[in-house]
């Protein structure tokens, strides 16, 4: 779209929730244009010519990307939203800048020859997901969420800049802490939730909610149903395999709030149906198993409304995790060891049956098993060394990667964490850097775009994410228990007998699975000879790894999904375009 006065023109994917309230703001001073339409794109070009392009971005409320022409400066501008809901790509290839929404987009260009970038390949590995700023492609870059990027002309090196940062949020609001009581606290977060909310709310298409059952999606819904006068719609995916099956939980709470409910059962073929779909929906390696429910949870959701609500990122505004209510217990039982104990097996002996009757938050024994290796399977210093230690997958991931090294990041420069001095908020910090854009916020908007649904997240609205930080710990975690002030939130709302149990990831019996219906598929992606033809991973290492799950020696099933969505992405690229 171009701007009323032709300087600008921009290309734009997202929704600006207050774009009603900005255009309103321009009023006032007398800087609104003839408005030609409603869209929010329109009222986007008109506050950057009024107040110019940081002072928009800094007002503008929502999930957004955009790429803005000036053609009087000869100038372009990339820019993403606060937390990171929408992705954006950009890159030199050759003499060509390019830039988009989706890596697919790039590829279709004549000047795109970008070539696997196997740096990016070891972090993939390390997190089942690859972290901003790299992608999957050597010179091919995401930006970063809360930041923009302007290249002028001549100009090849561009840094992105920040206009909002997590980080400096997360340091402001500890070191401003919020000092009323417990029940103005609840007040206040019902308050800010409350209007973020019924601003995501309105539509004027149909709308829902994606409804798991647990704390978050279920506050979300009870908000949603409190702001509506019609029986609101709710969503939610089950599973044929009972263990991992939570579907009536979700259920009981639509019911309690006399919501229109939709449920799907997910089935070993569902999933084989689905696999052949996601290299090219996620666009690059991609490997949390949860995105198999994700999207089969959007399609279902997709045939009733346009627009749903969902419960992402309380956990890592709110201190959800079960990490960070068990890993100081690790620290606190592991501190006083002597060192090369303490590195031992004999630790994993002493501590792991008390870990795994608490379940790390796994979803089976598998994952709980798993999880409790990696937290002792690396140095043990501090708390954050455990953190590391239990966010990474693979065990040398460089090691696992044919010519592999470790780029540079986040995780591994400590100077650049958040100055906050709790442990446990730092690692809800790291979760909100990293996980939440990278892994959360990536396989919610990939498989709700691949159906075209648009999903909206309350939590992350700016004045949330801001007071949320602004929250004592003690707000958060209290008594053992994440997500302290959420609970008595939703207390209003829903009977606590719906919501305590123990806390669950939206797993998939994938070992299960893997030894079963999946294995044919598996075993070809994974066939020694295929390995070494490619050339890009360890054949040795992953075949031991095959073998030791089949065999039932060990459960690696999640460990090498991450294996088998880079070697369904490598095949994905071989085809023709």
């Amino acid at each position: 779209m171009q701007s009323a006065s032709g300087r600008y023109v921009l290309a734009y994917n997202g929704e600006v929730y207050n774009h009603l309230e900005l255009r309103e703001a321009l009023g006032l001073v007398n800087a609104a244009p003839a408005w030609r339409g409603q869209s929010d794109t329109e009222t986007l070009l008109a506050c950057i010519e009024a107040w110019g392009l940081e002072a928009t971005l800094g007002r503008s409320v929502g999930m957004f990307t955009f790429a803005l022409w000036d053609r009087q400066e000869t100038t372009l501008v990339l820019a993403r939203d606060r937390a990171g809901e929408k992705p954006l790509y950009y890159g030199w290839q050759g003499n060509t800048f390019l830039f988009g929404s989706e890596l697919k987009a790039l590829r279709a260009h004549p000047a795109f020859n970008a070539a696997v970038d196997r740096g990016a390949l070891v972090l993939f590995l390390r997190h089942n997901y690859i972290p901003a700023p790299y992608s999957i492609h050597q010179g091919i870059f995401k930006l970063p969420p809360g930041t923009w990027l302007e290249l002028g002309p001549g100009q090849r090196d561009a840094t992105p800049r920040a206009y909002w940062s997590l980080a400096h949020v997360a340091e402001r609001g500890m070191a401003d802490p919020f000092k009323g009581s417990d029940s103005e606290a609840v007040d206040e977060v019902a308050r800010l939730i409350g209007n973020a909310v019924a601003g995501q709310q309105a539509a004027d298409v149909p709308l829902g909610a994606l409804l798991s059952g647990g704390i978050d999606s279920s506050l979300i819904s009870s908000l949603m149903q409190a702001h509506s006068n019609q029986p609101i719609r709710t969503f939610t995916i089950g599973f044929e395999d009972k263990a991992f099956d939570e579907a009536s939980h979700a259920r009981a709470v639509a019911e309690h709030l006399g919501a229109a409910h939709t449920e799907l059962r997910l089935s070993a073929n569902d999933a084989l149906a689905l696999i052949p779909k996601l290299p090219s929906m996620y666009d690059e390696p991609f490997a949390d198993s949860s995105q198999l429910p994700t999207h089969l949870v959007m399609q279902v959701a997709r045939k009733h409304v346009k627009v749903a609500l969902s419960g992402d990122a309380g956990d890592e505004f709110f201190g959800g995790y079960n990490r960070y209510m068990f890993l100081p217990k690790v620290w606190s039982a592991l501190g006083n060891w002597p060192k090369p104990l303490r590195d031992s097996g004999l630790a994993i002996a002493g501590l792991a049956p008390e870990f795994l009757g608490k379940a790390l938050g796994a979803s089976h024994l598998g994952q709980k098993i798993g999880k409790v290796r990696r937290i002792f399977r690396g140095p043990a210093g501090s708390v954050d060394d455990l953190y590391v230690t239990l966010v990474g997958e693979w065990e040398d991931p460089a090691g696992m990667v044919v010519g592999g090294h470790m780029p540079p990041n986040l995780l591994d420069d400590r100077e650049r964490w958040p100055r906050v001095h709790d442990p446990v908020a730092r690692m809800m910090a790291l979760d909100g850097l990293t996980y939440l854009p990278d892994d959360i916020l990536t396989k919610v908007d990939r498989a709700s775009m691949a159906v075209s649904l648009e999903t909206r997240a309350p939590f992350l609205d700016r004045d949330v994410m801001e007071f949320a930080w602004r929250l004592p710990m003690h707000m958060k975690v209290r008594d053992g228990k994440g997500k302290w002030i959420l609970r008595q939130l939703l207390d209003r709302y829903v009977p606590r007998a719906l919501i305590e149990r123990p806390k669950h990831g939206f797993g998939i019996p994938l070992d299960e699975w893997l030894r079963g219906p999946l294995r044919e598929w598996a075993g070809d992606l994974l066939a020694e000879t295929r390995l070494e033809s490619e050339g890009f991973l360890n054949p040795d290492r992953v075949q031991w790894t095959w073998r030791a799950h089949l065999s039932g020696e060990g459960d690696y099933g999640y460990r090498l999904w991450s294996i088998l969505m880079f070697q369904a992405w490598l095949a994905d690229q071989s085809q023709p375009q």
